[in-house]
Protein backbone atom coordinates (compact mmCIF):
# COMPACT_ATOMS: atom_id res chain seq x y z
CA UNK A 1 0.00 0.00 0.00
CA UNK A 2 1.36 3.39 -1.04
CA UNK A 3 0.50 6.79 0.36
CA UNK A 4 -0.43 8.92 -2.63
CA UNK A 5 -1.16 12.64 -2.79
CA UNK A 6 -2.85 14.04 -5.88
CA UNK A 7 -3.02 17.76 -6.67
CA UNK A 8 -5.80 18.58 -9.13
CA UNK A 9 -6.68 21.74 -11.01
CA UNK A 10 -9.31 22.90 -13.48
CA UNK A 11 -8.11 20.48 -16.16
CA UNK A 12 -9.29 17.64 -13.93
CA UNK A 13 -12.93 18.62 -14.49
CA UNK A 14 -12.77 19.70 -18.13
CA UNK A 15 -13.81 16.22 -19.26
CA UNK A 16 -16.93 16.59 -17.13
CA UNK A 17 -17.86 19.67 -19.15
CA UNK A 18 -16.92 22.35 -16.63
CA UNK A 19 -15.31 25.52 -17.93
CA UNK A 20 -11.80 26.45 -16.89
CA UNK A 21 -11.03 29.94 -15.63
CA UNK A 22 -7.97 30.51 -17.80
CA UNK A 23 -7.22 29.57 -21.39
CA UNK A 24 -9.42 29.75 -24.45
CA UNK A 25 -13.05 30.48 -23.58
CA UNK A 26 -12.15 30.53 -19.89
CA UNK A 27 -14.50 32.24 -17.47
CA UNK A 28 -12.09 35.10 -16.91
CA UNK A 29 -12.57 36.03 -20.57
CA UNK A 30 -16.25 36.72 -19.83
CA UNK A 31 -16.06 37.97 -16.24
CA UNK A 32 -13.15 40.14 -15.05
CA UNK A 33 -11.44 38.60 -12.02
CA UNK A 34 -11.72 41.86 -10.10
CA UNK A 35 -15.51 41.86 -10.38
CA UNK A 36 -16.36 38.31 -9.30
CA UNK A 37 -13.37 36.84 -7.48
CA UNK A 38 -12.22 39.50 -5.01
CA UNK A 39 -13.72 40.82 -1.80
CA UNK A 40 -13.61 44.30 -3.35
CA UNK A 41 -15.77 43.13 -6.26
CA UNK A 42 -18.20 41.50 -3.85
CA UNK A 43 -18.53 44.67 -1.77
CA UNK A 44 -19.00 46.78 -4.90
CA UNK A 45 -21.66 44.57 -6.48
CA UNK A 46 -22.80 41.65 -4.32
CA UNK A 47 -25.72 40.82 -6.62
CA UNK A 48 -23.39 40.29 -9.58
CA UNK A 49 -21.06 38.08 -7.55
CA UNK A 50 -23.85 36.01 -6.03
CA UNK A 51 -25.43 35.42 -9.43
CA UNK A 52 -22.06 34.49 -10.98
CA UNK A 53 -21.63 31.69 -8.43
CA UNK A 54 -25.31 30.73 -8.61
CA UNK A 55 -24.78 30.10 -12.33
CA UNK A 56 -21.61 28.09 -11.64
CA UNK A 57 -23.54 26.03 -9.08
CA UNK A 58 -26.42 25.34 -11.42
CA UNK A 59 -23.95 24.29 -14.11
CA UNK A 60 -22.15 21.97 -11.68
CA UNK A 61 -25.40 20.23 -10.80
CA UNK A 62 -25.78 19.15 -14.44
CA UNK A 63 -22.31 17.54 -14.56
CA UNK A 64 -21.00 14.15 -13.46
CA UNK A 65 -17.56 12.87 -12.37
CA UNK A 66 -15.44 11.72 -15.29
CA UNK A 67 -13.23 8.64 -15.61
CA UNK A 68 -10.32 10.52 -14.06
CA UNK A 69 -12.28 11.30 -10.90
CA UNK A 70 -13.33 7.66 -10.70
CA UNK A 71 -9.78 6.37 -11.24
CA UNK A 72 -8.59 8.47 -8.31
CA UNK A 73 -11.42 7.21 -6.10
CA UNK A 74 -10.69 3.61 -7.13
CA UNK A 75 -7.09 3.96 -5.94
CA UNK A 76 -8.45 4.00 -2.37
CA UNK A 77 -9.08 0.26 -2.57
CA UNK A 78 -5.33 -0.41 -2.53
CA UNK A 79 -3.67 2.82 -1.38
CA UNK A 80 -4.03 5.72 1.04
CA UNK A 81 -5.04 8.62 -1.15
CA UNK A 82 -5.28 12.31 -0.30
CA UNK A 83 -6.70 14.63 -2.94
CA UNK A 84 -5.58 18.24 -2.75
CA UNK A 85 -7.69 20.23 -5.17
CA UNK A 86 -7.73 23.77 -6.46
CA UNK A 87 -11.22 23.07 -7.80
CA UNK A 88 -14.33 24.22 -6.00
CA UNK A 89 -16.59 21.57 -7.53
CA UNK A 90 -17.65 18.44 -5.63
CA UNK A 91 -16.86 15.92 -8.38
CA UNK A 92 -14.10 14.19 -6.40
CA UNK A 93 -16.51 13.53 -3.54
CA UNK A 94 -19.28 12.43 -5.87
CA UNK A 95 -16.85 9.97 -7.48
CA UNK A 96 -16.15 8.48 -4.05
CA UNK A 97 -12.95 10.15 -2.85
CA UNK A 98 -13.03 10.36 0.94
CA UNK A 99 -10.00 12.52 1.84
CA UNK A 100 -10.30 15.78 -0.14
CA UNK A 101 -8.61 19.04 0.81
CA UNK A 102 -10.24 21.99 -0.97
CA UNK A 103 -7.71 24.82 -1.15
CA UNK A 104 -10.00 27.36 -2.79
CA UNK A 105 -13.29 26.58 -1.10
CA UNK A 106 -16.38 24.63 -2.10
CA UNK A 107 -19.01 25.83 -4.53
CA UNK A 108 -21.81 23.83 -2.91
CA UNK A 109 -21.36 25.64 0.40
CA UNK A 110 -22.08 29.13 1.68
CA UNK A 111 -20.48 31.02 4.54
CA UNK A 112 -20.65 34.17 6.58
CA UNK A 113 -19.45 37.42 5.03
CA UNK A 114 -18.17 38.49 8.45
CA UNK A 115 -16.30 35.25 9.26
CA UNK A 116 -16.00 33.19 6.05
CA UNK A 117 -13.87 30.45 7.57
CA UNK A 118 -15.77 29.96 10.82
CA UNK A 119 -17.00 26.33 10.59
CA UNK A 120 -20.07 27.21 12.60
CA UNK A 121 -21.19 29.64 9.89
CA UNK A 122 -20.72 27.34 6.89
CA UNK A 123 -23.83 25.76 5.39
CA UNK A 124 -24.27 23.16 2.65
CA UNK A 125 -26.36 24.12 -0.35
CA UNK A 126 -28.59 21.54 -2.00
CA UNK A 127 -29.65 20.69 -5.53
CA UNK A 128 -33.19 21.75 -4.59
CA UNK A 129 -32.05 25.15 -3.29
CA UNK A 130 -28.64 25.92 -4.80
CA UNK A 131 -28.80 29.71 -4.99
CA UNK A 132 -27.64 32.37 -2.53
CA UNK A 133 -29.80 35.49 -2.62
CA UNK A 134 -29.34 38.94 -1.15
CA UNK A 135 -30.94 38.80 2.29
CA UNK A 136 -29.95 35.20 3.01
CA UNK A 137 -28.27 35.30 6.40
CA UNK A 138 -25.56 33.27 8.11
CA UNK A 139 -25.95 32.26 11.75
CA UNK A 140 -24.13 35.42 12.84
CA UNK A 141 -26.61 37.63 10.97
CA UNK A 142 -24.31 38.64 8.14
CA UNK A 143 -25.05 38.06 4.47
CA UNK A 144 -24.31 34.56 3.22
CA UNK A 145 -21.60 34.54 0.54
CA UNK A 146 -20.05 31.78 -1.56
CA UNK A 147 -17.60 29.61 0.39
CA UNK A 148 -14.84 30.48 -2.06
CA UNK A 149 -11.30 31.68 -1.40
CA UNK A 150 -11.08 34.81 -3.52
CA UNK A 151 -7.90 36.40 -4.83
CA UNK A 152 -6.13 38.24 -2.05
CA UNK A 153 -7.69 36.10 0.70
CA UNK A 154 -5.80 33.63 2.87
CA UNK A 155 -5.84 29.94 1.94
CA UNK A 156 -6.64 28.33 5.31
CA UNK A 157 -6.16 24.72 4.22
CA UNK A 158 -2.70 25.15 2.71
CA UNK A 159 -1.15 23.94 5.98
CA UNK A 160 -3.30 20.80 5.85
CA UNK A 161 -2.04 20.20 2.31
CA UNK A 162 1.59 20.65 3.34
CA UNK A 163 1.17 18.20 6.21
CA UNK A 164 -0.41 15.67 3.84
CA UNK A 165 2.77 15.68 1.75
CA UNK A 166 5.09 14.88 4.65
CA UNK A 167 5.36 11.10 4.23
CA UNK A 168 3.96 10.32 0.79
CA UNK A 169 5.31 7.72 -1.61
CA UNK A 170 3.95 9.24 -4.84
CA UNK A 171 2.84 12.74 -5.87
CA UNK A 172 0.59 13.21 -8.89
CA UNK A 173 -0.36 16.58 -10.40
CA UNK A 174 -3.34 16.68 -12.76
CA UNK A 175 -4.69 19.51 -14.88
CA UNK A 176 -3.09 22.56 -13.31
CA UNK A 177 -0.83 25.19 -14.82
CA UNK A 178 1.03 25.58 -11.49
CA UNK A 179 0.63 29.33 -11.85
CA UNK A 180 -1.54 29.98 -8.79
CA UNK A 181 0.14 30.24 -5.40
CA UNK A 182 0.29 28.96 -2.77
CA UNK A 183 -0.90 25.73 -4.43
CA UNK A 184 1.88 25.88 -7.03
CA UNK A 185 4.45 25.91 -4.23
CA UNK A 186 3.32 22.55 -2.85
CA UNK A 187 5.81 20.83 -5.15
CA UNK A 188 8.54 22.22 -2.93
CA UNK A 189 7.21 20.26 0.06
CA UNK A 190 7.31 16.85 -1.59
CA UNK A 191 10.06 14.79 0.13
CA UNK A 192 13.25 14.21 -1.82
CA UNK A 193 13.22 10.99 -3.82
CA UNK A 194 9.43 10.79 -4.11
CA UNK A 195 8.40 10.28 -7.76
CA UNK A 196 6.35 13.14 -9.20
CA UNK A 197 4.02 12.76 -12.18
CA UNK A 198 2.42 15.66 -14.03
CA UNK A 199 -0.62 14.99 -16.24
CA UNK A 200 -1.58 17.79 -18.61
CA UNK A 201 -2.06 17.99 -22.37
CA UNK A 202 -0.31 21.37 -22.34
CA UNK A 203 3.29 22.23 -21.53
CA UNK A 204 3.75 23.08 -17.84
CA UNK A 205 7.01 24.72 -16.87
CA UNK A 206 8.56 22.89 -13.91
CA UNK A 207 12.17 23.46 -14.90
CA UNK A 208 14.58 23.97 -12.05
CA UNK A 209 12.20 22.59 -9.42
CA UNK A 210 12.85 18.85 -9.45
CA UNK A 211 12.61 15.86 -11.74
CA UNK A 212 9.04 15.41 -12.94
CA UNK A 213 7.63 12.74 -15.26
CA UNK A 214 5.35 14.64 -17.64
CA UNK A 215 2.47 12.84 -19.31
CA UNK A 216 0.97 15.03 -22.04
CA UNK A 217 -2.54 13.66 -21.98
CA UNK A 218 -5.91 14.63 -20.61
CA UNK A 219 -6.73 13.81 -17.01
CA UNK A 220 -8.43 10.46 -17.56
CA UNK A 221 -5.97 9.03 -20.07
CA UNK A 222 -2.97 10.31 -18.15
CA UNK A 223 -4.18 8.86 -14.86
CA UNK A 224 -4.95 5.57 -16.56
CA UNK A 225 -1.34 5.41 -17.80
CA UNK A 226 0.02 6.12 -14.30
CA UNK A 227 -2.17 3.44 -12.72
CA UNK A 228 -1.22 0.84 -15.33
CA UNK A 229 2.53 1.58 -15.48
CA UNK A 230 3.59 2.93 -12.12
CA UNK A 231 1.18 1.95 -9.33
Amino acid sequence: MKKIAILTGAGMSVESGLSTFRGGNGMWDEYPVEQVATIEGYIANPSLVLEFYNKRRRELLTKEPNMGHKLIADLQSEHRVTVITQNVDDLHERAGSRDVIHLHGELMKACSTRAPHDPGQIVALTADAPDIELGDKAADGSQLRPFIVWFGEAVPRIEDAIRALGDIDVFIIVGTSLNVYPAAGLLNYVPSGVPVFLVDPNDVDVRGVRRVTAIKKGASEGLKEIVEKYL
